[in-house]
């Protein structure tokens, strides 16, 4: 009897070590997911940092680039694209903006998040300059122009012809913009 009751308290410890090393492990798969998608494209994540400018233009080839914004029930902003589509060759730098207004009787720090659609064509979007590279504080009933410079990558392959570029606003986190 005495060692059944060891061999259950060893089977125990066991089961609780698996425990907690399964809960480690969902709080380790969330930034392992962001790598991964940055790295691969996967999701429509690009990235979070400036791309370095073209290095040639590919007039063959024409793709149309889509732009939807969107923003998070917490931060009540006016939140649009100032086109909602627009034509470019490969490898030909533009620039888009985004306007913003605050809404709210207190100013607040918005954050956005990007994502291009088809997932795959993420890695070909390639952009210089973007508001969603860092916070963006707004003033009590302010507005601004966001812009976002970019370009796609001739490399991108052939089957894709269209592009969306999707912006979701959120309130920053721990945020109280004084300015």
């Amino acid at each position: 009897m005495a060692s059944q009751i060891v061999s259950h308290q060893v089977l125990l410890r066991k089961l609780i070590l698996v425990c907690i090393a399964m809960f480690l492990f969902g709080f380790a798969l969330v930034p392992l997911y962001d790598v991964f998608c940055r790295l691969t494209g996967l999701n429509g994540k690009t990235a979070a940092v400036a791309a370095a400018p073209s290095l040639g233009v590919d007039k063959n080839r024409v793709i149309k680039v889509e732009f939807i914004a969107n923003r998070d029930d917490s931060i009540p902003w006016d939140f649009a694209p100032e086109v909602n589509s627009i034509e470019l060759n490969p490898g030909a730098v533009k620039v888009v903006h985004f306007n913003v207004k605050n809404l709210s009787a207190q100013a607040m720090v918005g954050r956005a998040v990007p994502s291009v659609s088809p997932g795959a064509a993420a890695r070909y979007f390639k952009k210089i300059e973007c508001f969603c590279f860092t916070e963006q504080p707004l003033d009590a009933h302010g507005e601004k122009s966001m812009p976002v410079q970019f370009y796609i990558d001739p490399q991108l392959p052939a089957e894709y012809s269209t592009i969306t570029l999707s912006y979701r606003l959120y309130k920053s986190q721990g945020q109280t913009a004084s300015r």
